[in-house]
């Protein structure tokens, strides 16, 4: 079987003006073209087949943790300076602005970033382009901590489980945080119950601050799973190591079944149809905030390891690594947000499936996107044109052959569709799922999930046992 170490990476104004960052990454091109092989349907440019990493956005990848020459002196400054206590959250959105992850972005956004972010899905840079935003990367406060700020031009951020300085953020405007208007245009609709409105807007302050962001060391969660979280500098590394002339990203936030394994594997067959010599695939789990009905993140990269451990996919042509963005089931709109951020780690395609970052209704029995929205706005999407975007084939388990395969119209009867709710009730009542819908290690991991809650009575989600020791074979 594979091990962990070949499966995970081994590398440890209305135009709007982006400072300079102090550390950029400059992308190598290698440039061979392929013609186009099937007319385009949703309105933007024929994919091209071209062998190189895709530049990130704004021509330079963001770096926002300052020079280890100067991080005494900006931990100093920290203590001085009026303090704002962050979230669990708030920290996620640091480590995600800290690694350029939402490049060109410097810090969390000011009044007419949020604006544009709200109303156009995208950002004006000084030379008239447009990159794709399509989530606000806000920092909401209250009116005792603005009081507090007063008149400085800075303030420092400090960690929500500790009394420590993160970062310091400059030149901060603060303005009006309405609350209802960001729910609405992000999510399109007010309803009650949506996880992440619940867990961040609803009880947060009336007023946002935004700035530029110097952030004093790499963000650690000392969760055992720290050598995981590559930042897309490190990922564009990697990449370019094992001599990547294509990146696809597959992101997800519930464990591999056999179904997933099917579509990555195709893609990667389709692409080397293309022309291109050796595709890598970037396997890129979330791992920021998910609903509490979600597989939590360790549960998750352990059942990862085992699917990747049984071979289900070659460890030599998959980069697995953590993406450490909160997740907002605000559908068609966030996944445009989750295929921009692919674009500053190196994807330069991008695999779509049925419902992206979608959720049922809070009060409703029914979904809350049209499940082909995704998809169809992905291709349309300003700022998004360089990405290639790959949507799902639809798959489901075939009884004829025993395995998931490609749904094939002209035999429904023969297909089962397996769902996410009928996946969770049969490893609930450790019940298995049809040979050939998950491998078996995986399926057991999933099963462990679930008796660990039931057993658990305290209330708490329990970490998944080995995670510790998973994570200390990637070298």
């Amino acid at each position: 079987m594979a091990s962990m170490a070949a499966i995970f990476t081994k590398t440890p104004n209305p135009t709007l003006s982006f400072p300079k960052p102090s550390k950029t990454q400059f992308t190598p091109s290698f440039n061979v073209s392929f013609p186009t092989r099937s007319p385009n349907r949703c309105g933007r440019n024929p994919m091209r087949v071209s062998s190189q990493l895709i530049s990130p956005d704004g021509g330079r990848l963001v770096d926002l943790v300052v020079d280890d020459s100067i991080k005494r002196e900006k931990m100093k400054e920290a203590l001085d300076l009026p303090r704002i206590k962050l979230s669990k959250i708030d920290l996620q959105w640091v480590h995600v602005l800290s690694e350029g992850w939402a490049s060109p972005l410097s810090g969390f956004m000011k009044e007419n970033e949020f604006l544009q972010t709200l109303h156009f899905n995208s950002l004006r840079l000084d030379d008239g382009s447009f990159v794709n935003m399509s989530v606000p990367i806000v920092l909401a406060i209250n009116d005792l901590v603005k009081n507090r700020i007063g008149d400085s031009d800075r303030v420092a951020l400090f960690d929500p489980d500790d009394d420590h300085p993160v970062a310091i953020l400059s030149d901060i405007q603060i303005y009006k945080h309405n609350k209802e208007e960001r729910v609405a245009r992000t999510w399109g609709t007010t309803a009650p119950g949506l996880p992440y409105v619940e867990e961040t807007i609803a009880n947060a302050g009336d007023w946002l601050i935004g700035g530029d962001l110097q952030v004093l060391e790499p963000i650690k969660y000392n969760d055992g799973l720290d050598r995981f979280r590559l930042s897309p500098s490190q990922l564009r590394e990697e990449f370019l190591k094992r001599d990547a002339d294509a990146v696809f990203a597959f992101q997800l936030r519930n464990p591999v079944h056999n179904g997933h394994a099917l579509l990555m594997t195709d893609t990667r067959r389709r692409l080397l149809d293309m022309g291109y010599k050796n595709p890598i695939l970037l396997l890129n789990p979330l791992g920021g905030f998910t609903k509490a009905d979600d597989v939590p993140l360790h549960w998750r990269m352990k059942q990862h390891e085992k699917v990747l451990e049984d071979g289900v996919l070659d460890p030599e042509t998959t980069v697995v690594s953590i993406f450490p963005s909160p997740m907002h089931y605000a559908g068609p709109t966030e996944v445009q947000w989750h295929a921009k951020a692919r674009i500053n780690a190196g994807a330069n395609f991008y695999i779509v499936g049925r419902d992206p970052a979608g959720m049922g209704h809070p009060l409703e029995k029914r979904d809350l996107y049209d499940a082909d929205h995704g998809k169809k706005v992905l291709g349309m999407a300003p700022g998004l044109e360089r990405l290639n975007i790959l949507p799902f084939k639809v798959a489901a388990y075939d009884k004829t052959q025993g395995k998931m395969a490609f749904f094939d119209p002209s035999r429904p009867r023969d297909f089962q569709f397996i769902s996410g709710t009928k996946m969770r009730t049969l490893a609930k009542n450790n019940e298995n799922p049809p040979d050939g819908f998950m491998c078996p290690s995986g399926w057991k991991v999933l099963v462990e999930y679930y008796d660990s809650v039931a057993s658990s009575d305290n209330g708490k989600i329990p970490q998944a046992a080995t995670a510790t020791a998973t994570a200390a074979l990637a070298v």
